[in-house]
């Protein structure tokens, strides 16, 4: 196993980090922008009244895609562990 296999493999590792968070992040972004426009047309600058909306947003957004993160964790994982037979050889 060279080092352009363990490169290769943290990239795919990384990638798939950007892939399962990116959702859940650019709804939180979202909502936030969406509550942040609501309080400046409002004049509401309440810090935590941004966090409940976010939270629930998040767990809509596991709630949905959650079965596909686990699909593509647990086939990144079974690949990663059929492969190792030939990386350490």
């Amino acid at each position: 196993m060279g080092p352009e296999t363990v490169l290769d493999i943290g990239r795919q590792a990384l990638w798939l980090a950007v892939l399962l968070a990116g959702p859940m992040l650019g709804a939180a972004l979202a909502v936030g922008l969406f509550i942040g426009v609501i309080q400046a047309a409002t004049q509401i600058q309440e810090m935590t009244l941004s966090f409940i909306p976010k939270l629930l947003t998040l767990v809509v957004v596991l709630f949905v895609l959650g079965p596909w993160m686990l699909r593509i964790i647990v086939t990144f994982s079974q690949r990663l562990f059929m492969d190792i037979p030939g990386l350490v050889g």
